[in-house]
């Protein structure tokens, strides 16, 4: 399958990605490890998913099974901010605080000790956006993130 670069990140992603949204939802561990070893086969090395995905965490820790040994191999995008608990408001969102742990429970569910594209799943107002870039700047020199990006915001933000 032909690549192409992402943005001007260096990274060569497939001109397909699968998005692992239903992983846990509509799909058990071995219909996603099937899906998963299926688009390897036909060159995908781009995968996509969030923390909230999956019935908050299931299509993270599904998919870094099925990626298993082949992890270093392959392109991972996740995304933090969306709620994580009905019960604990505080557990999105793009601050400090809710980053580092949110980076924490995506590393743990995929099986990794960094993501290739973390992203900021949408717009938190509440929250300077000096404090969001810090905080994903510090993830990016501690080596657990390599790129980071936004998902979900308009042009103008």
């Amino acid at each position: 399958m032909e690549t192409r670069a992402l943005g001007k990140s260096g990274l060569q992603v497939s001109l397909v990605g699968l998005g692992c949204m239903n992983f846990g939802l509509m799909n058990d561990q071995a219909q996603a490890t099937a899906i998963v070893n299926r688009a390897i086969e036909l060159g995908v090395n781009f995968f996509d998913t969030a923390d909230v995905y999956g019935n908050r965490g299931t299509s993270e820790e599904y998919l870094g099974k099925a990626l298993g040994s082949r992890r270093a191999e392959l392109i991972v995008a996740t995304k933090f901010a969306g709620p994580m608990s009905s019960e604990h408001a505080w557990m999105q969102g793009g601050s400090r605080r809710w980053i580092i742990r949110a980076v924490e429970g995506s590393l743990r569910r995929l099986g990794s000790d960094y993501i290739d594209l973390y992203q900021m799943h949408r717009a938190d107002t509440a929250v300077p956006i000096e404090e969001t870039l810090r905080a994903v700047d510090d993830l990016v020199r501690q080596g657990k993130v390599r790129y980071v990006g936004c998902s979900n915001y308009a042009g103008w933000q």
